[in-house]
């Protein structure tokens, strides 16, 4: 397809393979480590058309609250995905709490990515998730400044 990007902290990059792509990542650094998430998400259809989207939300974008930042609509200035799924992501301070209503029929995966988060009793670290299955208010507290994604799912 000819592009090619660095994604820095904060950046989501949607690559859709489709019918067919090559593509490679690598550490452009010969000093810094580098540490991301990539997640798969199956298309609903198969045979979509290639194609390559990426977005910057800042860290004031997300501070506090569950930005979405992928979605099968591209509703909000979110990346389009091909599936009845919504990715939000949220900088917490420690203390800090937001929600998220999860609809009847709904399923939801949390990921912490960095920091240290209580949701429904437990403690979660950085590489932890949980899995969500019924219908209610996820409450997600940070014990520690802390970087989280969530997944709404049909």
């Amino acid at each position: 397809m000819g592009t090619g990007s660095v994604i820095r902290p904060g950046d989501v990059q949607r690559m859709s393979a489709g019918t067919g792509v090559t593509h490679s990542e690598f550490n452009a650094s010969p000093t810094d480590l580098v540490h991301f998430l990539q997640i798969w998400v199956l298309p609903d259809t198969r045979g979509y058309a290639p194609s390559y989207e990426q977005k910057h939300f800042t860290e004031a974008d997300r501070q506090g609250k569950l930005r979405l930042v992928a979605s099968k609509d591209a509703r909000e200035g979110s990346l389009i995905i091909h599936q009845d799924a919504s990715l939000f992501a949220s900088l917490l301070a420690s203390g800090e709490r937001v929600a998220h209503a999860l609809s009847s029929g709904r399923y939801a995966w949390l990921h912490v990515a960095k920091g240290k988060v209580e949701v429904g009793g437990e403690t979660l670290s950085a590489g932890d998730a949980a899995a969500f299955e019924q219908a209610g208010e996820i409450a997600i507290v940070a014990a520690e400044p802390s970087e989280i994604l969530l997944f709404d799912l049909a």
